[in-house]
């Protein structure tokens, strides 16, 4: 057990806690909380995903979770079962095993002397995905989440299907996901056990792309825990944010015009990054956002949290192309709600080899307003 002290909280962290399932099997989890947790009890802070607490996510994984701890919270990073140093065998993505396993751990966690009963969810990509969607189940602790990089529609705006149109990112993702879910666990947490779970792996794992293609179509494998079939299932407060530069940034916008709970948006020019370490530039201080959020609705704090604008979105300024740029110059922008009261459509005939100017001379005047903007 590791201590750290120079954030508000005191806090202590353990590499290896074991998460019983009511099926036998068990979650690993790497716990960050403060000290006086031991009597004072906090809410707790879930991270779900397959990405190896123990290597591949462990250096972003010290920054995000002590500086939580660090203002007050329980945070959790549990390897989804089949990866790490979790029993068992991943063999998809997003399955109702998955989701009932999220419930479990916070159960789990809300019965724990250091919690004081309430969790949240958080996370990027697929601990995105997965909060969001474990949010739709309504577990009684959860009490709000905060989402980077996700979608709510898994056919149509995912990797494999996007608009309907088959993706080579289903071999690509299918390849990645079949590396990480054939890893070992690390001998140093799990002792002598660590070759039988590996072979177990090794045996049972196969390539995801074998059943994604068996559903080219928007079918019940891809409706089950897309949010979009029934955005009223989620019932507590969502904090979304993506990039321009990333495939997920049109999720933000849906979720603010879909959802009927309180929710803020944030569109930054990042591309696959937490905000905080968002490329391109400029970057933000995410987590002071995040822990904000944490307070309001996790601890009841009245700061102003839901004050000002719904949706907040850089505005990037034109520059030349590029394969890659280290910032996009441009300036925040903010609107009220989604949709803005202040975009208007505008329609253009289009001729051959042009597009005219609109036919209605209300609407020129329209366009001009949003040029503006």
């Amino acid at each position: 057990m590791r201590y750290v002290s120079h954030l508000p909280c005191a806090t202590k962290e353990e590499d290896h806690v074991l998460i019983p399932m009511s099926d036998g099997v068990r979650l690993s989890a790497r716990i960050w909380r403060p000290t006086s947790s031991d009597h004072e009890p906090v809410p707790a802070v879930l991270e779900y995903i397959p990405y190896r607490k123990r290597d591949l996510t462990a250096v972003r994984d010290s920054v995000n979770h002590p500086y939580i701890a660090g203002h007050g919270y329980a945070c959790v990073r549990v390897d989804l079962r089949g990866t790490g140093e979790s029993e068992g065998v991943l063999t998809d993505e997003y399955l109702e095993r998955e989701q009932t396993d999220a419930e479990e751990v916070l159960a789990w966690l809300a019965a724990q002397p250091w919690c004081d009963g309430t969790t949240g969810m958080m996370g990027i990509s697929w601990g995105a995905f997965a909060a969001l969607q474990v949010a739709a189940r309504q577990p009684p602790s959860l009490k709000a989440v905060v989402i980077a990089s996700f979608t709510d529609d898994r056919h149509a705006d995912d990797m494999h299907y996007m608009g309907g149109a088959m993706l080579s990112d289903n071999l690509a993702e299918a390849g990645t996901m079949f590396a990480y879910g054939t890893c070992p666990p690390d001998p140093a947490l799990v002792g002598d056990r660590w070759r039988e779970m590996w072979f177990e792996r090794l045996e049972h794992t196969r390539p995801w792309v074998l059943e994604w293609l068996r559903h080219q179509r928007r079918d019940d494998y891809w409706r089950h825990a897309s949010v979009a079939e029934d955005y009223r299932a989620v019932r507590c407060p969502v904090l979304a944010s993506s990039g321009w530069a990333d495939g997920y940034s049109n999720a933000v916008t849906r979720l603010l015009a879909n959802l009927d709970v309180p929710r803020k948006g944030l569109i930054g020019p990042w591309s696959h990054k937490f905000p905080h370490l968002g490329e391109p530039g400029p970057a933000i201080g995410y987590l002071q956002e995040v822990v904000r959020w944490w307070d309001h609705w996790l601890k009841g704090v009245d700061n102003g949290v839901m004050d000002g604008p719904m949706l907040r979105t850089w505005m990037q300024d034109s520059v030349p192309p590029s394969t890659s740029y280290e910032e996009r110059p441009g300036r925040w922008v903010a609107e009220p709600g989604w949709p803005s009261p202040n975009v208007h459509p505008v329609t253009h005939p289009l001729t051959r080899h042009r597009i005219e100017p609109p036919a209605d001379p209300a609407q020129a005047g329209d366009g001009a307003e949003a040029g503006r903007r």
